[in-house]
């Protein structure tokens, strides 16, 4: 039996949201009875997986990959998984006065006991956090310290896709999506267990053949005048390259439809449909639409029997759709009729992600809209036509000023637009550019309700800018990060320009911290002993405004020899790149065409009208093979 870790009531009621740590939410799965039948049945093990998030819980339960991932490991006899959340400072300080080890939500049980311990990284910003769960888990930080009986320690995610940065802490890296390659490497640790756990190096290279798996310790790094070189295999069985695994048939694959009901408020409190996977879009900054393509989408009436069948088994009053381009599913018109009739009556809303300006329709807001009006969303990242060019967003102001105009005629006043400071090739007319195209949007509303013979309200329209970041698989993965300086006066050219309104609202993500994720984005393993470091002196919930120290980072950082210039500056494309044994798929030829595309300012098409032989057709599935 595992050990129980009990917490007093009174470290409960002491710290800020006793809830985070108590579990007991409705649809959380025990599989207590399960383990303990198989080992009763003598020489058959089951394979108990800690599924870690390195945040608070109210973040970690609004990420689906949990859910999924939480619903797949607990789909077979011989595997069960459970939940564990990175504790907030003030649970933090408690646990070690009071010896308490990081435990899993549904059954108490320390973190040393699971056989797996696998975290999921969705920004580079939680690798502290990371280190936290594993101290207070009392899991040995580094992976070449851990004993046969330790938990194998993995990670996926986007961030997952260069980890180097934190290479020397984990066993193993899933590579793309994890439904089926995570059983498959589960019946790997069930073998390591029947064998008794004996040999932990020769189940690691054993992982490393797995397709999709990488195991950093297998590979060497190697420099050459400050600057990172290549990788060396040390045992000529490992792959020289790491192909990402994906899905191609999403209606047939394990959904959570009963997915576990958060005790507390959540950041995005709501229940979830995930309509297809990828981006046809060529957005030259974005790395998700390029680790995720080809474009795969789930049928519209497997999503309406999912969409009735997670209403009914959560409660929940409002249901989102996730995608990366939601205006892009091609089921779009059939998908929000079915879901609206078979939530008619019954209080249920829709709810809608960004969406893409060129795909907008009235009819499509009317739809989502007649249970409850919201504000809109847009993102056309740059406020000229040059630079939209120059990322490859697709759109121009006409799209933008004809979208708008039907959602002012449709009845919405309120508008959120999202944009980029810092992109490749900048200059301050672009970024004034922003200011301008927000203006004219005010000018829009007033004359639209001119037109129609109204006296309108004011206007709510909100202008988001974050930081640009260099980011691997991308086709600026090669072009150097603004500095601190230069963002900070782009940001106060763009402040003194919208001030000419009242009905307009600029906010904006932190400098420093965009700054200091440049430099985690495109490290190479020479940070990971600064990142013990930042741990050790308290640097933790990065992510967090509040508790991010640029300087103190930056006092570690050069204590170690590193300078934001070594990982933020701009890359020879010549050069070899620490992620260039990482194989998504898309070309390093591609992204460097699509770099000489975008000084160019040429646009590339979508995949729909035209492939641009981006490499993802050697997935043999998806957009890349609808016309053939």
């Amino acid at each position: 039996m595992h050990r129980e870790i009990v917490v007093p009531r009174s470290v409960l009621m002491s710290v800020e949201s006793p809830g985070r740590y108590v579990g007991g939410e409705i649809n959380q799965i025990i599989r207590e009875d399960i383990v303990r039948e198989l080992r009763e049945k003598g020489g058959c093990s089951a394979v108990r997986t800690a599924f870690c998030f390195p945040d608070v819980y109210e973040i970690g339960m609004s990420n689906l990959a949990l859910q999924i991932l939480y619903k797949v490991l607990n789909s077979e006899e011989w595997t069960s998984c459970e939940r564990a959340f990175a504790p907030w400072p003030d649970m933090d300080k408690l646990m070690r006065e009071k010896d308490i080890p990081l435990y899993s939500m549904e059954t108490r049980s320390p973190l040393y006991e699971f056989d797996v311990v696998a975290f999921t990284l969705g920004y580079e910003m939680c690798f502290t956090n990371v280190l936290q769960m594993l101290d207070l888990g009392k899991i040995p930080f580094l992976s070449r310290d851990r004993k046969d009986d330790d938990p194998i320690v993995v990670c996926g995610g986007p961030v997952a896709y260069n980890i180097e940065p934190m290479a020397d802490y984990f066993d193993a890296a899933f590579m793309g999506e994890g439904e089926e390659v995570d059983l498959e490497f589960t019946r790997l640790i069930k073998e390591y267990k029947d064998n008794g756990k004996k040999d932990r190096q020769a189940l690691l290279r054993r992982i490393a053949k797995i397709e999709g798996m990488y195991v950093p310790s297998l590979y060497e790094p190697q420099y050459e005048n400050g600057r990172f070189k290549r990788f060396i295999r040390k045992y000529d069985d490992v792959p020289e390259k790491i192909r990402k695994r994906i899905i191609t048939d999403l209606d047939n694959v394990i959904f959570p439809t009963a997915p576990v009901v958060p005790n507390n408020s959540v950041v995005h409190d709501r229940a979830y449909l995930e309509i297809f996977r990828g981006c046809i879009r060529g957005c030259r900054f974005c790395q998700a639409g390029y680790i995720t393509r080809p474009v795969r989408e789930k049928s519209a009436d497997v999503l309406i029997d999912q969409g009735r069948c997670i209403e009914r088994s959560t409660g929940y009053d409002e249901l989102g759709m996730l995608s990366l381009s939601t205006s892009d599913y091609t089921g779009l018109s059939k998908l929000t009729d079915g879901l609206l009739e078979a939530f008619e009556d019954r209080h249920t809303s829709l709810s809608l992600p960004s969406l893409r300006i060129d795909n907008f329709a009235l009819e499509l807001m009317d739809k989502v809209s007649r249970t409850r009006k919201t504000g809109l969303t847009f993102a056309p990242e740059a406020g000229t036509q040059r630079l939209r060019d120059v990322i490859n967003k697709g759109i121009c102001e006409d799209d933008i000023m004809s979208a708008l105009k039907l959602a002012f005629d449709g009845g919405w006043s309120t508008v959120k637009l999202y944009f980029m400071l810092g992109l490749p090739t900048e200059t301050d007319e672009d970024v004034e550019g922003i200011a301008d195209l927000a203006l004219k949007i005010e000018d829009l509303y007033y004359q639209c309700a001119r037109e129609r013979g109204e006296k309108p309200r004011r206007p709510e329209i909100t202008v988001s800018t974050s930081m640009f970041i260099p980011k691997p698989f991308t086709a600026f993965q090669w072009e150097g990060q603004n500095t601190a300086e230069d963002f900070l006066r782009k940001q106060a050219l763009l402040k003194s320009k919208v001030k000419k309104s009242r009905n307009i609202r600029y906010i904006w993500h932190d400098v420093e911290t965009s700054c200091f994720e440049g430099i985690l984005a495109r490290g190479d393993r020479r940070l990971c002993p600064a990142m013990l470091d930042g741990y050790k002196a308290g640097m933790i919930f990065d992510a967090w405004d509040d508790n991010f120290d640029y300087e103190k980072w930056m006092q570690i950082l050069d204590k170690h020899g590193i300078t934001w210039e070594m990982f933020a500056g701009a890359i020879d494309p010549s050069e070899e790149l620490p992620w260039d044994h990482i194989d998504v798929g898309v070309t390093r030829s591609f992204f460097l065409k699509e770099r000489e595309n975008a000084y160019k300012e040429t646009v590339t098409p979508n995949c729909r009208e035209k492939c641009a032989g981006c490499g993802a057709a050697c997935f043999k599935t998806g957009v890349c093979f609808e016309k053939r």
